[in-house]
């Protein structure tokens, strides 16, 4: 797992214009969703990997225990598969060409759906009840890269909690995306994997300074559990309240 922590300038930055260290503390359980990125073969299992992330492997149990406290507190799970097909390839031209052939032969045939390294990690506690996503951008709120956003909005969900690999990529582009289109979002720093803590840190420090909140899963879980007992003696709000 990923030492976490937060550079002193980020909690400094976030501070000079926040009325809470933790501002989405109050999430409704009720309107939240587990967002799960990229928890699949092509980052986990290395006889099927693009770009093996031995740290997302030490995740698995705490993105479970999110997934059940999510449930169990009325909200939804999403589990999301980074997809890449030819069409990938000709909408993101510019992206791919960056890359060697070989690169983008590699990902072509580990992250096409079908294929053992598309398919989530065997590990993850994924039930009937959750929904699996494909997305083909970094991010997976971005304009065209899925209808996740659409599908959240549809269930009356305002507050994102996002996991996953890589902590400074898929994570953090989502994390951002979700932020900026309006959902209160929330990056899980022990339940985010990448190849680097520095590259952990600093994505994570950088997306509380100014985007959103950080905090452990432990607190997430503990935010859950309050907020579910007291939503209990409350009404939920309607969409239009939201």
């Amino acid at each position: 797992m990923n030492k976490t922590n937060l550079p002193a300038w980020a909690h400094k930055s976030a501070m000079r214009r926040r009325k809470a260290e933790h501002p989405h503390a109050d999430l409704d359980p009720r309107k939240t969703a587990l967002v799960v990125i990229d928890l699949q073969n092509a980052f986990m299992v290395k006889e099927h990997a693009v770009s093996l992330i031995p740290t997302a492997l030490s995740i698995v149990d705490n993105v479970n225990r999110l997934a059940t406290a999510v449930r169990t507190g009325g909200g939804k799970v999403y589990w999301i598969q980074n997809t890449f097909t030819p069409e990938t390839v000709e909408s993101w031209s510019n992206w791919f060409a960056m890359n060697l052939p070989e690169a983008t032969a590699l990902s072509l045939e580990t992250q096409k759906p079908g294929s053992p390294g598309h398919a989530l990690y065997a590990g993850l506690d994924v039930r009937p009840e959750d929904d699996c996503v494909e997305k083909t951008r970094f991010s997976a709120f971005i304009d065209g890269a899925s209808n996740l956003p659409a599908r959240l909005r549809a269930g009356g969900y305002n507050t994102v909690i996002i996991v996953g690999t890589v902590t400074n990529v898929c994570c953090e582009s989502s994390a951002r995306d979700a932020a900026m289109l309006n959902f209160k979002t929330v990056m899980v720093s022990d339940a985010n994997a990448t190849y680097d803590d520095d590259a952990h840190n600093a994505a994570l420090g950088t997306f509380y300074a100014l985007f959103g909140d950080v905090a452990s899963t432990d607190e997430v879980i503990a935010w859950i559990e309050k907020n579910a007992a007291m939503a209990k003696k409350t009404p939920a709000k309607t969409n239009a309240e939201v």
